[in-house]
């Protein structure tokens, strides 16, 4: 249930961005979802990849500062409060959200994936359960 991600920290300077995707499309590595957070410094690259054990270690071999975290997918609807209504769950049963980013989904035009870090994801994925919240296997997002 739940699903690899992949933190690089990178400085904030030209190029960086495309050096680490070259790295990875080298490698036969497919980047399904990301999200980028910058300060004046650095940037925090947080990526779901098909083979997350591989870029990984790909990414350490080349010396990036690298991070695996594990975070939850989730099947929201894909309509108006669609998303807020799995956030007031949530928030009624005392589930804190980090950080969530989108998932381009191709095979449903009225559900959308969202990637998810709590504070307490075993807690969050047994409340996600009780009110019937999908939520996605790794191998459905890694698509393989």
């Amino acid at each position: 249930m739940k699903v690899k991600q992949i933190s690089v920290f990178l400085e904030n300077r030209s190029g960086r961005l495309a050096e680490v995707t070259r790295v990875l499309g080298e490698n036969n590595l497919n980047i399904r979802a990301l999200s980028l957070a910058d300060t004046s410094d650095f940037g925090v690259l947080r990526m779901i990849i098909d083979h997350p054990a591989d870029a990984y270690m790909v990414l350490k071999e080349k010396h990036y500062t690298v991070q695996e975290t594990e975070v939850i997918a989730l099947e929201v609807a894909d309509q108006p409060g669609g998303l807020a209504g799995v956030l007031e769950t949530l928030y009624q049963n005392g589930i804190n959200v980090e950080y969530l980013y989108a998932f381009p989904e191709r095979d449903s035009i009225d559900k959308a994936i969202m990637i998810f870090r709590f504070d307490n994801n075993d807690k969050a994925i047994e409340v996600m359960q009780q009110h019937n919240i999908k939520i996605l296997g790794a191998r459905r997002v890694y698509n393989i």
